[in-house]
């Protein structure tokens, strides 16, 4: 890597892996980001930005950074997430959690120190020709906090040509990107079904109209719609996560009611649609058939995340120029997970990256989402310059 971005910004490298780890042992939830967005505003104050913008989405703030010239009018925006999640972290290194029931578990204490990295070089160098706009986003864990930095105005006040964000990854070794031209992450949308019965007495069944035996059928039956109704060419999920009936306490006693709650996964609309009409009609066919009642509440929480083609082709290149071609993925496989930087995605053309930082040693290489999970501080540079290098190239001085 003699990527001149990266070479600038290890230099620093120690002051990244500081402030990392500080907003590590400092977490907080969605729309609570006080403390992160406080730390973020002092160090960009420090870093040279022009401007910076705080408050949009809540606890969002933006910084820009604007270039030696500005004859192009590009403007490009760069993206991180700063929340972290309600769990209990199980590490015992000295950065660990101050917060019982918090912690970054996700990794969005490094894409903020790596945005924060970025915007330090880009003000020091200006190497560009527009404006980078660099947003710390609120809210990514199920708050869709896009969307309100989206509903704040955000992109009336930044009007951006494009949008790019990232996102590590464990299941690849560091000093590889991966991408793709088209869905990143699936759809995800929370469905509840409730079903209503008659309750009584568990050695009288013949006098009740059981919701446990409902919703048993219920659950082999929904199986069915993926494998039965989409395309075996196109991808999605249906899981029934947990279900609520009746008392532990009182084995005797048939509830009158059951709950079941879960996800769906999809990446096409017109796929997500099929799945919602077929949980309508067969959830209530099957309760009906036993004398019950069911009624589905379905959700549509975070979109597909769908890279546009030439901004994803650009970010590829992008890509090779910091690691060379062997250490970019460009065909990456979709992940059913998902991610809300699929609401900017929808307004605005750009791409999602998987930041390489799985080690064969074991550091950083816990999957998301783990108790033991931590950010791998050595890829801190590399995501850094691979934002910078985004808005470099897309707004080059000679243009």
């Amino acid at each position: 890597m003699n990527n001149r971005a990266f070479a600038h910004i290890a230099a620093f490298h120690p002051e990244l892996t500081a402030l990392r780890r500080d907003l590590h042992a400092h977490p907080e939830l969605g729309f609570e980001e006080v403390y992160t967005a406080r730390r973020v505003q002092q160090a960009l104050q420090l870093c040279g930005v022009d401007e910076i913008h705080p408050g949009i989405g809540k606890t969002g703030v933006v910084a820009v950074v604007r270039g030696q010239r500005n004859s192009s009018g590009r403007m490009i925006g760069l993206r991180a997430d700063m929340d972290a999640l309600p769990m209990t972290e199980h590490n015992d290194f000295a950065w660990k959690s101050a917060r019982p029931g918090l912690m970054h578990g996700c990794g969005h204490d490094g894409h903020t120190a790596m945005l924060v990295g970025a915007a330090r070089y880009l003000a020091e160098t200006r190497n560009f020709n527009g404006t980078a706009v660099l947003i710390f986003q609120p809210g990514e864990e199920g708050y869709a906090g896009a969307q309100a930095m989206i509903d704040d105005g955000l992109f009336e006040r930044f009007p951006v040509q494009s949008v790019y964000g990232m996102h590590n990854w464990p299941a690849m070794r560091p000093g590889t990107i991966g991408l793709n031209s088209g869905p990143m992450m699936a759809a995800a949308d929370r469905i509840k079904i409730e079903i209503t019965g008659k309750g009584g007495h568990g050695a009288h069944p013949y006098q009740t109209v059981d919701p446990v035996l409902v919703a048993g059928h219920i659950i082999t039956a929904v199986q069915s719609i993926v494998s039965r109704n989409v395309k075996p060419v196109d991808s999605a999920v249906i899981s029934l996560c947990a279900m609520q009936a009746g008392d532990l306490g009182a084995m005797s006693v048939v509830a009158g009611s059951a709950t079941l709650v879960g996800t769906v996964r999809t990446f096409k609309v017109e796929v997500q649609a099929l799945i919602e009409r077929r949980l309508h009609e067969l959830c209530s066919s099957v309760a009906q058939a036993f004398g019950a009642s069911a009624v589905v509440t379905y959700q549509r929480m975070y979109p597909a995340t769908v890279n546009t083609a030439p901004e994803a082709r650009f970010a590829g290149d992008v890509a090779e120029s910091l690691v060379g071609a062997a250490n970019v993925v460009r065909d990456l496989e979709p992940s059913m997970g998902a991610e809300d930087f699929s609401f900017m995605l929808r307004v605005k053309p750009g791409a999602y990256l998987r930041l390489g930082q799985g080690t064969e040693n074991g550091l950083g290489s816990c999957h998301l989402h783990n108790n033991r999970y931590d950010f791998n501080d050595e890829v801190l540079p590399l995501g850094a310059a691979l934002h910078a290098s985004l808005a470099e190239q897309a707004m080059p001085l000679s243009a």
